[in-house]
């Protein structure tokens, strides 16, 4: 079974990508770092709250969405 932080990489870089958006792009809409971006997909780290709400916002999902998605 695969850790949290693996599994939300994975996810957030399926979403990005279905939305058409570079790391970079994606670290200029949300206010965050490119390479911030680069460690979440990678599963090195994991967003706060307030960063998940940036990130869905730019990715146009709810942050509840991602929650499930995780859950499943």
């Amino acid at each position: 079974m695969q850790n949290l932080e693996t599994k939300f990489g994975q996810l957030l870089k399926q979403l990005r990508a279905e939305s058409g958006l570079t790391q970079e792009d994606l670290a200029i809409q949300s206010d965050l770092d490119r390479t911030y971006i680069s460690l979440l997909e990678r599963g090195l780290r994991q967003p706060t709250i307030s960063t998940l709400f940036k990130i869905a916002e730019v990715l146009e999902v709810t942050p509840s969405s991602i929650i499930k998605k995780l859950e499943e």
